[in-house]
């Protein structure tokens, strides 16, 4: 259903109140050839509300000739920022980005998040934008669920459909999501609502059954029978099953990447506003899927790069996989049983 331009407004409003927008501040609009004009204006319109000194870098797309789907994070490769200094500059000379195009796992975000400059991703269609709308109190439930993680050593995660993998915890950091930036130097996406860390190197093993109904990303596709995964000392070595397994190991391939086939990110979700039944409701161009991504109680696990927490693993090729009805345990402590959020384990 269609969004006024008022009550997009004021959505970005809360937002930017939640991210500590000051008058005088510099907020610079990051925007591409897929950036929504009402994403676009509302949130310039709420910026020199808020008092901001607002600038627009507009930056032409990258990666098409390599990329195989539209997805902005089919390809993790160049970044239109690449070999662009000027472009950096403006963003690092900025208070907050508001990045409408979608900078992601490249090191030209690190590097302006290391200047102290605040990021915040927003590229979903502007209704889901609006039903998403952050709280305090999402930011206080992906806290509490995030100190659980960062104190454990060992995740498990197993599920009646076959699932029964471990990942080895500690040598990285945990990342909350939860909406809105209010620290210098924090990157989160609006929508969002979970947490992730990324397991030791060497240290995932074990099967994952992606279950009939589960979701593939960027195919942005519920699968149609099981997959099974095999994963020994931290990579994916067989991917086995029928037609969507055949889609996935042959996507995966055109890669031509041994790097993409590694445990990328781990961890579930915990937005109640988020449904794992949305992706269905939408084209595939319209949403970057983050519904899927963060639905509440979901065991969300990625193949691909993990230098987004530090690590030295990079790859074009990234996938993330939400799966429902897992239960998931640190250190022997249920935080997740069957897809339900388990009440004190981040609730």
């Amino acid at each position: 259903m269609p969004v006024s331009d008022h009550q997009l407004t004021q959505a970005w409003a809360e937002v930017l109140r939640l991210s500590k927008v000051q008058p005088g501040q510099s907020v610079t609009i990051l925007t591409g050839a897929a950036t929504h004009p009402q994403t676009l204006r509302a949130a310039t319109m709420a910026a020199q509300a808020a008092g901001a000194v607002v600038s627009r870098v507009d930056l032409p797309p990258v990666n098409a000739h390599r990329s195989l789907s539209r997805d902005p994070l089919a390809y993790l490769g160049e970044t239109p920022l690449t070999g662009n200094p000027a472009a950096i500059a403006a963003l690092k000379a900025s208070d907050l980005v508001l990045d409408l195009m979608t900078l992601l796992f490249s090191p030209e975000q690190i590097d302006i998040l290391e200047s102290g400059t605040k990021i915040l991703l927003a590229v979903e269609p502007p209704e889901v934008l609006v039903r998403t709308v952050p709280t305090e109190a999402d930011r206080a439930r992906v806290l509490a669920a995030s100190e659980k993680l960062r104190k454990a050593r060992q995740m498990r995660v197993v599920s009646d459909a076959g699932t029964d993998v471990t990942f080895d915890l500690g040598e990285f950091p945990t990342i909350s999501e939860y909406g809105f930036v209010d620290e210098p130097g924090r990157w989160d996406h609006w929508p969002s609502g979970f947490l992730f860390t990324f397991a030791n190197e060497g240290g995932s093993h074990g099967t994952i059954v992606v279950d009939t109904g589960d979701i593939l990303l960027p195919q942005k596709s519920y699968t149609t029978a099981p997959v099974r995964i095999t994963v020994e000392k931290g990579y994916a070595t067989a991917i086995e099953g029928g037609i969507d397994a055949q889609l996935l190991s042959e996507y995966m391939s055109t890669f031509k990447d041994p790097e993409a086939y590694a445990m990328s990110h781990i961890g579930w979700g915990l937005q109640p506003r988020c449904h794992w039944s949305t992706l269905a409701l939408y084209d595939k161009e319209q949403t970057l899927a983050m519904d899927a991504r963060a639905f509440e109680g979901n065991f969300l696990f990625s193949l691909g790069p993990n230098n987004e927490a530090g690590g030295q693993r990079t790859t074009a090729c990234h996938i993330d996989i939400p799966l429902r009805n897992c239960t998931v345990s640190l250190d022997g402590e249920v935080v997740v049983l069957k897809g339900k959020v388990v009440e004190g384990a981040g609730q």
